[in-house]
């Protein structure tokens, strides 16, 4: 999906000719001649890599080409005609106006904003957890209830409140866990907290967001983040390549103000779980003049889209997360707060995390992702720690720990 944009959709026809059969009403049957996941180790076999005419790519040996960024581009492509003829037929012989998406699929944020743009629907919503992990609180929740006899209770809104249902930590447990790790930190009151952090961005400097209780699900949104400036022309391929350490090409998303969304993006709703792309409003892009206008593939990065380039990805679209007081009123007062001092409702966010390892869930992960990473500063609890005041010798390397996800 991140690499889509990159390239041209060449190889729809034959990926419907040969590797899926797509019915009119979205159904499909895939040539299980061309895939290993059912009996290998591997998702494709070589009558795959035949019908392209070369081998799947060696991600820590060989570069990206434009060769799989058109490959990118065209199973996207398959994936979006998919996805909107079973939701139309869907919508068609129910008549309900309502419509929730679970599963890995419901993470393509590309998909999932073109069927809310479809109207087929009144109201979409997709599980934050889409995948395993989101049926495995499913599972438990049904036997909760069909065997258990446990009630459904059904809340208005979004039951989920946002999907802080991890684990948090005390002030008290915190200093205790940074002195066991030899960190260095100051004490800061709630305000001052949020008003360092917030000037610490605005500088255009990288900080490790700890605060309140864990995400659940594949997504950051505001209990463990990165955050940045989404202003910094640099800001995307220095945090992929300086923290995330993958790719450059990887697009960030912006957490927005709820009130603000509709004046930066053309999303004017509800996108509480970063699971939605949508463009960026007309009059916040940048142009591209003819000479950029001939680039292609991976040169494209280096062209700012719009006020906002950090999150605009080359397509002028970005996935976009809003952000609520009532479900996490610390991140929503750090954005205000740096929103203030920039006139921008907008930060960067990603998981905190490098590739090859979870979201962080502790303090001492924290500080560890935070000295094995180049982010300026680190906001945990009420403490903020800064790099340059750390003890070198407490340095990890993260770089080449990990191979690429």
């Amino acid at each position: 999906m991140g690499l889509a944009p990159y390239g041209e959709p060449k190889y729809v026809d034959l990926i419907l000719e040969h590797l899926i059969d797509v019915k009119e009403d979205g159904s499909y049957r895939l040539d299980q001649r061309y895939f290993n996941y059912c009996t290998g180790l591997t998702m494709t076999n070589k009558r795959f890599y035949d019908l392209f005419g070369r081998p799947a790519r060696k991600p820590d040996e060989e570069p990206l080409e434009q060769f799989h960024m058109d490959i990118a581009a065209s199973v996207q492509a398959v994936t979006e005609i998919i996805v909107l003829r079973l939701t139309e037929s869907i919508a068609a012989e129910t008549g309900i106006r309502n419509l929730c998406l679970a599963g890995g699929v419901a993470l393509n944020c590309v998909a999932n904003g073109k069927i809310l743009r479809a109207k087929h629907f009144d109201n979409v919503w997709i599980q934050p957890a889409a995948g395993d992990a989101g049926g495995a609180l499913g599972a438990a929740q049904a036997y909760a209830h069909l065997a258990c006899d446990l009630p459904r209770t059904v809340k208005p809104n979004d039951a989920m409140q946002d999907s802080y249902l991890g684990c948090e930590f005390s002030d008290d447990d915190i200093r205790q866990r940074l002195d066991s790790v030899g960190a260095i930190y100051k004490k800061l009151s709630h305000h001052d907290l949020i008003a360092q952090t917030a000037r610490v961005l605005a500088d255009e400097k990288v900080v490790g967001w700890f605060q309140g209780r864990m995400e659940f699900g594949p997504r950051a949104l505001g209990g463990r983040s990165i955050l940045g400036d989404p202003r910094s022309q640099g800001m995307q391929k220095n945090l992929n390549l300086k923290i995330k350490y993958r790719e450059s090409f990887r697009p960030f998303a912006p957490s927005v103000l709820r009130s603000e969304v509709g004046n930066w993006f053309d999303l004017d709703g509800d996108s509480p779980y970063m699971l939605l792309v949508d463009k960026v409003k007309e009059d916040k892009c940048l142009q591209m003049d003819e000479e950029q206008g001939k680039l292609f593939g991976i040169d494209k990065l280096n062209v700012p889209r719009s006020e906002l380039p950090a999150i605009t990805h080359v397509d002028y679209s970005a996935r976009i997360q809003t952000v609520h007081e009532e479900t996490n009123p610390h991140y929503h007062q750090l954005i205000s707060e740096f929103f203030a001092l920039t006139g921008c409702p907008v930060v960067v966010n990603t998981s905190f995390n490098v590739r090859g390892e979870p979201i962080v869930c502790t303090p001492e992960d924290a500080f560890n992702c935070f000295m094995g990473t180049e982010m300026d500063a680190l906001s945990i609890g009420n403490f903020i720690l800064h790099k340059g005041d750390q003890n070198p010798g407490l340095k990890r390397d993260y770089k080449s720990a990990f191979k690429l996800d």
